[in-house]
């Protein structure tokens, strides 16, 4: 509870700042409210100098605890002068008797000695037990200046016996008070708060307070995620941030009754290389938060995606091949955050020990800690402590290397947990793993078995991670660790990821996974390769960050594994072609039109078989089910389905255009037979009203609602009309507007979308044979009960309808509705446009990639419009900050765009529109469409229905 012992008269000049306050005292000796304002200057102005001199010195020499003990020191020496300078020239108390002075303490985060500069101010006012007239108001006039000063107090005005009584059942206040340090006033208040604090809170009470300190840790980390490896970490907070480093040192504090986190090396707590790994990991995470705080002007703690390059670039990090700048310098993050984690659990290990030894009671708190130890069957290396795999002896990985993997397979045959002792000597035995360990067909045998494993392999694997064993038996696996990608996309850390996908299919395979995914679920039992899928899931991503294409090079890693890990030649081609492909599946289903025979042909041309199909299936749900919550939904499992539907058909021998013909002819007779209540001639002309590509795509149901409403609508005489659906399982809402066909339609209905914040995922193109058009538009889910997603769906529909009607005006209602994200400044994606007549017989297809922004589809469909090209069908993909829509688009005769000029037209209009270079494009955008615009040719509509 003692003083800074480094002072930094660098930061500021107390003599000078006494004297100034001595000269207010006497300049405005009776005047309080000018010498209160006088006095508030001076202090502004000090702070604002020693801060500023704070950071300089920071940029210069970057140390981040440096920083946070110059800023604390700093405000040490505004709580002196001012307590000085309240007791002695405002309330006469200069002379005062020792035993009625106050103690003014630093407690929290202050009470360490490191302040972050946006980070509250914690202070205990100590009163003696016979308290002077002037104590309180003394201590309500310095808490204003503090606030005048924008300072953040939490403060607390106690006796000695309140701070030990609130202890006793309060376990944030007796954390608290456990940091207590004094700043000014009497020192003996405080150091009998001290001594009174160990006898009769910390002594004999460490099991209770190391059960809530852990309990409150897990809590903590449950609400940031329950993962050091989420892309925007918060820095205080999250897991592997600083406080799980104080908690640490809290926990040694008042167990071992040390003082300074140093003395741990002493105690034979931590090793010197180990305390020198918790120094270095808590200055670099001080310096991020230092820089943070900084950079933002506030107390900002979560490290999000508009300030990191800043911070990289502060803290001195540049672009490598394959790695921005960035990206390196979130990886130095992550390695940290994992370090911490290590340290935790070297610490825990050396507590149980010492508990063994001294304290019987902290048993069941920090796990179980009953050291009857019994053999484990085929083992002699290591024993079942229990139900933790420990070690037989301490020899057991220098006398044989094997057994740093023998040990995880073990643990995972015996469904053992792992006792934190035998994990610190995995982690000091690193060095045993070298070339010859690497090539041993034992070591690859039990690591192929664990990455298998009918159990649950991905806890098994993330603890070799952990430890730093996966990514030193598979160098290239330890290239990924705690690597991050610098966009909106991806949540974790590809090393994370590549382990969550693991779960996912291990997950599938046991049958947890079936609701979410029914025809994986139902495909997996058949797949006979599974060591293969698995080898193909763990390292589908291991190429990440190299310059070179990482399925292309992630391809050639696994030929030089598979071999190791004991695969057959056949069995690595296919992990191979598995890597290179992985992507493709979820590209071709989301932005391509499925409806179009190409697609499914040049897809099956890649696929060629069967096996690979579900295999490739399996591992692309795998991959997007591991990316984040909340990528995955059901409708992009629609779309796989289908997919692999059609493809399947070809492969099989199904498909084929005569086939085609034949199921929409079918299609038209079932729609007929299900409309029993229409009287017949009804019923035949509202089924010619439909073109083969809408009785392919929509399903019966659907059809029949559309028959209905539209039937209504015409009942009610109406042009215009919406209809909305809720899909829970697909996590999709669907809105259908029925209007008159004109070329701007989609451009109304995407803009009016994009100004009630709607995301839309998929677009259907339809026209009627009597020039209207029969649009489905697929937005995101965002409410989770189906009412509150009704009516939002509803109001969706109903502005549409007001901007096609030209009750609204869209430019007006986009502007008012929607702003750019400011998340999105953080990115830059170059703006491509792809132009392809190979990809389609009947289209050309525009597939433009570029930074999300509100408003866009709607920007883009406008200018295809504006360069008269009919939108057959629209697919619309956002990967985090980053589209990619893809528009199968002809002329208005509906032909392909063929002509190179025209091409680079289209190519420079929507480049200009991605750049954000439109004005003039929303300008245009029309006011309402209720009728079909003077020279839209039957034509056009024909063109467009006949698709």
């Amino acid at each position: 509870m003692g003083r800074h012992e480094t002072s930094f008269p660098e930061i500021l000049d107390v003599a000078a700042l006494r004297a100034k306050c001595d000269f207010i005292a006497s300049a405005h000796a009776e005047q309080r409210e000018p010498m209160r304002q006088a006095l508030l200057a001076a202090f502004k102005q000090a702070n604002i100098a020693g801060r500023a001199k704070a950071r300089e010195l920071f940029a210069g020499d970057g140390g981040g605890i440096l920083c946070a003990e110059r800023i604390s020191w700093l405000q040490d020496q505004l709580i002196t002068v001012l307590h000085d300078f309240v007791l002695n020239e405002i309330f006469d108390a200069a002379n005062a008797p020792p035993a009625s002075r106050i103690a003014v303490a630093a407690v929290g985060g202050y009470g360490r000695g490191t302040l972050a500069p946006g980070s509250d101010i914690d202070l205990l006012f100590l009163l003696p037990v016979k308290k002077a007239v002037w104590a309180e108001p003394a201590i309500e006039f310095m808490l204003y200046i503090l606030w005048d000063l924008g300072f953040k107090v939490g403060h607390a005005t106690r006796t000695i016996e309140d701070c030990i009584r609130l202890s006793r059942a309060d376990m944030t206040i007796r954390t608290a008070i456990l940091e207590t340090r004094y700043i000014c006033g009497s020192e003996v208040l405080a150091a009998e708060l001290e001594t009174r604090f160990d006898h009769e809170i910390v002594r004999n009470t460490g099991p209770d307070f190391i059960a809530a300190k852990l309990a409150e840790r897990d809590e903590r980390h449950r609400k940031a995620g329950d993962t050091r490896y989420l892309v925007e970490p918060n820095v205080k907070e999250g897991k592997g941030g600083l406080r799980d480093l104080h908690t640490l040192f809290w926990i040694a504090k008042y167990f071992y009754r040390v003082k300074d986190s140093a003395d741990l090396v002493k105690l034979g707590v931590l090793s010197r290389t180990e305390y020198k790994l918790f120094q270095k990991a808590e200055d670099f995470l001080w310096a991020v938060r230092c820089h943070m705080h900084f950079l933002t002007g506030k107390a900002e703690e979560r490290l999000s995606f508009d300030i990191q390059r800043e911070i990289a670039e502060a803290l001195g990090y540049h672009d490598h091949p394959g790695l921005s700048a960035v990206e390196r310098f979130m990886k130095h993050y992550f390695l940290v955050a994992k370090d911490v984690g290590d340290l935790t659990r070297i610490f825990c290990a050396a507590l149980e020990d010492q508990q063994a030894k001294d304290a019987p009671g902290l048993s069941g708190i920090i796990g179980r800690f009953t050291h009857r130890s019994r053999k484990i069957a085929g083992t002699l290396d290591f024993v079942d402590d229990g139900g933790r795999i420990a070690l037989a002896s301490p020899d057991v990985f220098k006398r044989d290397p094997v057994n740093l993997l023998r040990f995880f397979h073990i643990a995972d045959i015996n469904n053992l947990e792992f006792h934190p002792a035998a994990l610190r000597q995995v982690t000091r035995s690193l060095g045993l793993i070298k070339p010859q360990l690497r090539e041993s067909e034992e070591a690859n045998r039990l690591f192929l078995s664990i990455l298998t494993s009918r159990r649950k392999p991905e806890l098994i694997l993330r603890r070799m991670n952990e430890a730093g064993v996966l990514g030193r038996f598979i160098p290239d696996f330890g290239k990924i660790v705690s690597m991050m990608q610098f966009n909106m996309y991806h949540h974790y850390t590809v090393d994370e990821h590549l382990l969550r996908a693991v779960d996912v299919l291990s997950r599938v395979e046991r049958g947890i996974e079936e609701d979410a995914h029914p025809l994986v679920a139902k495909l997996m039992p058949g797949i006979e390769e599974r060591e293969v899928l698995y080898v193909a899931v763990l390292l589908h991503d291991i190429a990440k960050g190299r310059p070179e294409d990482h399925s292309v090079a992630g391809a050639k890693v696994a030929r030089r594994l598979c071999p190791r890990f004991g695969l057959t030649p056949k069995q690595t081609e296919l992990v191979a072609w598995l890597i290179d492909e992985h992507l493709t599946m979820s590209m071709v289903a989301q932005t391509r039109d499925l409806n179009d025979r190409k697609t499914i042909v040049d897809f099956a041309e890649r696929v060629q078989s069967l096996d690979r199909l579900k295999m490739l299936l399996v591992l692309t749900v795998c991959d997007i089910r591991a990316v984040g919550p909340g990528v995955w939904n059901g409708w992009k499992g629609q779309l796989l389905r289908t997919l692999y539907y059609e493809t399947e058909l070809l492969l099989s021998g199904g498909f084929s255009e005569l086939s085609r013909k034949e199921r929409a002819a079918h299609a038209a007779t079932m729609l007929s037979d299900a409309l029993t209540d229409w009287p017949p001639s009804e019923r035949e002309a509202y089924v010619r009203l439909h073109y083969q590509p809408y009785l392919l795509t929509v399903a019966l149901e659907d059809q029949i609602r559309h028959a209905r409403f539209i039937r209504e609508a015409d009942a009610a005489g109406k042009a215009l009309s919406t209809m909305v659906r809720t899909h829970q399982f697909h996590a999709i809402t669907e809105i259908t507007v029925l209007s008159p066909d004109h070329p701007r339609l989609l451009t109304v209905i995407a803009g009016a979308c994009a100004a009630a914040g709607a995301n839309i995922v998929d677009a259907q193109i339809f026209t009627t044979s009597d020039g209207r058009a029969l649009d489905t538009i697929l937005v995101n889910r965002e409410f989770p009960v189906d009412g509150d997603e009704t009516r939002r769906a509803a109001s969706i529909g109903k502005l549409i309808e007001d901007v096609l009607s030209g009750r609204k005006r869209l430019p007006e209602v986009i502007a008012s509705r929607t702003k750019v994200k400011k998340r999105n400044k953080a990115f830059t994606v170059t703006p491509e446009v792809t132009i392809s007549n190979t990809l389609s017989n009947k289209f050309t297809v525009i597939e433009v990639e570029c930074l999300d922004r509100p408003g866009l589809l709607s920007e883009i469909t406008a200018v295809l419009s504006d360069l008269s090209l009919d939108i057959a069908s629209a697919h619309i993909t956002t990967f985090g900050e980053k589209v990619i829509d893809t528009f199968y688009i002809t002329d208005l005769v509906g032909q392909k765009v063929t002509s190179e000029n025209r091409q680079m037209n289209i190519a420079a209009r929507l480049k200009a529109v991605m750049a954000d270079e439109a004005d003039e494009v929303r300008d245009r955008m029309p006011s309402g469409i209720i009728a079909p615009a003077a020279g839209t040719s039957s034509a056009q509509r024909t063109t467009k229905a006949e698709t």
